[in-house]
């Protein structure tokens, strides 16, 4: 028996109503099959023209645009918290503290803010003078969180108004955020997939069988079952590739074999060097995960 659950979408992800085929091809095609049916699935990133821009014009950029640019390379993941009045917020977010985030995005003079505990995204415009972060009003997407909804709403409430921010840059950069009630908030940095690949990500479509397969014929290695999912401009499905054997990894996607799923990835291509560099590549693609969008438990 299969119980099925979707996960709920940003509103742009609203139309797609998607499912999981039962039937499972015997053969093992190769990951090529795979990369020739999703080839029609890019999509531009403003981000990245953006931020590759604007740091390659470092020179001619203010202190506050300089910082911008750079926080806007790295995902925040939050480190620790420190409460001098020893409230509850102390419990609530450092409890999770694993899955709270924080973007700076900038793109076309614009700066924004999304942030979350896993559940909703939450966006604000945002100015930095100098080492002040001023924070405007947020909007978030209405998922119902259960017992995530404390947390979230404790983020809000101290993302919003002024904080002083420091970063101690590096390898593992630190972005130490005081809030104007004195909230200590420490937040750990990782390079974006858009910052580390340094080109354009393509979205596709995968499905993934909870069941693995050889990565090979008289092969027993065990590789992900997987097969591409085409969807056109109005979110409507419009092709399905053949089950294929994926011998690789996907960034941020963890593979526990009790469930049939559908993903969205974000593709970047490794071979951006000369020809002995391309050679030299292992593989031709890196694949990160950017959400679950079908999850069917299989009992």
């Amino acid at each position: 028996m299969t119980l099925s659950f979707k996960s709920a979408l940003l509103p742009t992800m609203l139309a797609i109503s998607l499912a999981l085929s039962a039937c499972q091809d015997a053969s093992v095609p190769t990951d090529a099959n795979i990369e020739a049916a999703d080839t029609n699935m890019s999509t531009e990133n403003a981000d990245v023209d953006n931020n590759t821009a604007t740091l390659a014009k470092a020179s001619e950029m203010s202190a506050e645009e300089q910082m911008i640019a750079n926080l806007a390379r790295y995902r925040w993941t939050l480190l620790d918290i420190d409460d001098k009045s020893g409230g509850p917020v102390i419990t609530t977010l450092v409890d999770i503290k694993n899955q709270v985030t924080l973007l700076f995005k900038h793109n076309q003079g614009h700066n924004t803010l999304n942030y979350g505990v896993g559940c909703n995204t939450m966006s604000a415009g945002y100015q930095l003078q100098g080492h002040t972060l001023t924070t405007e009003d947020s909007m978030s997407t209405k998922m119902l969180c259960e017992n995530l909804n404390k947390a979230e709403n404790s983020l809000d409430t101290l993302m919003q108004g002024t904080s002083e921010i420091s970063v101690t840059e590096g390898e593992n950069p630190v972005l130490t955020q005081v809030t104007s009630n004195a909230v200590t908030l420490t937040w750990k940095g990782r390079l974006t997939s858009q910052a580390k690949y340094n080109g354009k990500g393509e979205t596709v479509f995968w499905a993934v069988n909870a069941n693995k397969i050889a990565c090979a014929d008289n092969s027993s290695e065990m590789c992900l079952q997987v097969k591409p999912i085409t969807y056109n401009d109005q979110g409507i499905k419009t092709s399905e590739g053949k089950w294929s054997a994926f011998n690789g990894e996907i960034d941020g996607y963890q593979y526990d074999g009790k469930h049939n799923e559908v993903l969205r990835i974000q593709r970047y291509s490794l071979n951006q060097g000369g020809a002995e560099e391309q050679n030299a590549a292992a593989e031709k693609y890196a694949y990160v995960l950017d959400a679950v969008i079908e999850s069917s438990v299989v009992e």
